[in-house]
């Protein structure tokens, strides 16, 4: 299916909240379930294979809004799974609420409309009091990636997480990346793994129902097909290849491009000189912001909580990051004497380390894989050199994510210096075309 004939079908989403044993909900300006209606604190269990509601058991409880005003909250939320940033929040929804029963488990589903998901999107991705145009940006951007999404499950070509085994020169070589299948009963989840969504929660001002109305039906194509528009907090000052991310393949609209006003000059951050001088310095680009009111503009509070994203240092007493791999790999190598760095992207992001103890070697990749292993969370971006003092690691990086796609800290200060989104987009998405496939 083409970008031309997408139009109607994808005018709703499904997203999945939360998942738990129990769910408390409150039920406000009415809800009907099985023509009965609710208003008010509401508590649901998991009872075998069944969703336990109201004194009865049933295959799945679908709450319908009696109004446009209706709202329901769900208690006990977590955002930022497994990152920094995890902590639990109550947070208010608008739209149809599905609770089905996986595996013992509840799942809360919200039933919306797309533009009223992308409105929650923009508000949780970044502040929703960041400058119009960044909100208007990162609209076109959060659509196109949700609806080629829903394209591809259509046609059941959806990308896929991927892990791969074998053996270089006798090392074990684990090579592992995340896609979004892992979601079966809903369309996306409403954590960072696929798009932040908190319903209405941070939704408190006109600019973003403006940056989605002014934007309604617009995505990036290229080549007659919608564009994988991906995008992370801060790609350290150039931004990544697909293929060092995800699967084996580049599109020609995803970078690598300099984060700056001359975008074509790229330093080679391949090698481990060129990515050493690039890390330990803090060359200006659009996403090296010092000012910390800008920061505070355009970035959600417990995002501002994260100090020193475009250059940053970790350390690891050499047994402290022993147990941290052993807790987390499926290989022990025993105490770690040594990260040493195969392979860079063209952002100075590591597609694959080599890590070595005393028990043996392996080899981990892609990104995503190497900021887990490596962090009792995530690191914040695998663009980092590593140096050995004694019984010390010290990891110095650069970004604050995957780095693929668009900057959203360097598309907020391109917005703030006065740019428009058309113009922010054609930086960040190459060759790439603004669409409108609805009105």
């Amino acid at each position: 299916m083409s970008h031309a004939d997408a139009s109607h079908n994808f005018r709703t989403v499904s997203i999945g909240i939360m998942s738990s044993r129990i769910l408390s909900i409150r039920l406000d300006g009415g809800y009907s379930f099985n023509g009965v209606h609710f208003n008010g604190e509401e508590k649901l269990e998991a009872e075998g294979k069944f969703v336990r509601f109201a004194g009865e058991t049933c295959d799945a409880v679908i709450f319908v809004p009696d109004s446009d005003d209706s709202r329901f909250t769900l208690h006990g939320v977590t955002i930022g799974k497994k990152f920094h940033w995890e902590r639990k929040e109550d947070e208010q929804f608008a739209g149809i609420l599905k609770i089905i029963n996986v595996d013992n488990q509840l799942q809360a589903i919200n039933i919306t409309n797309v533009e009223d998901y992308l409105l929650s999107v923009i508000s949780s991705e970044m502040s929703c009091n960041a400058p119009l145009e960044y909100l208007k940006t990162q609209a076109v951007v959060s659509r196109s990636w949700l609806i080629r999404l829903q394209n591809q499950r259509l046609k059941d070509n959806s990308a896929k997480s991927t892990e791969a085994r074998d053996e270089v020169e006798g090392i074990p070589r684990i090579i592992k990346y995340y896609e979004n299948d892992a979601h079966t009963y809903f369309d996306v989840c409403a954590d960072d793994h696929c798009q932040r969504y908190e319903g209405i929660t941070k939704v408190n001002n006109s600019k973003a129902v403006r940056a989605i109305e002014e934007t309604k039906g617009e995505v990036l194509s290229y080549d007659g097909e919608i564009c994988d528009a991906r995008f992370s907090k801060c790609c350290g000052g150039v931004t990544e290849r697909f293929s060092a991310c995800w699967e084996d393949h580049d599109e020609n609209y995803l970078g690598p491009i300099s984060d700056s006003d001359n975008s074509d000059s790229i330093p080679d951050l391949t090698t481990e000189n060129g990515a050493e001088l690039w890390i330990m310095s803090a060359p200006a680009a659009f996403c090296n912001v010092r000012k910390k009111e800008v920061l505070c503009s355009v970035l959600n509070d417990y995002d501002v909580e994260t100090q020193n994203f475009y250059r940053w240092k970790v350390e690891y007493e050499k047994e402290e990051l022993s147990s941290l791999f052993r807790s987390k790999s499926t290989i022990d190598v025993g105490e770690i004497s040594d990260l040493l760095p195969l392979k860079r992207g063209a952002s100075g992001r590591i597609i694959e380390l080599l890590v070595v103890g005393d028990k043996g070697k392996v080899i981990i990749g892609k990104e995503l894989e190497i900021r887990r292993l490596l962090s009792s969370s995530h690191l914040l971006s695998s663009a980092f050199i590593v140096k050995k003092v004694q019984n010390k690691f010290t990891l110095y990086g650069a970004g604050w994510g995957h780095g693929v796609g668009l900057c959203q800290i360097g598309a907020a200060a391109m917005a703030v210096r006065g740019i428009g989104y058309k113009q922010i987009l054609a930086h960040y998405f190459k060759d790439s075309q603004i669409t409108n496939i609805y009105e």
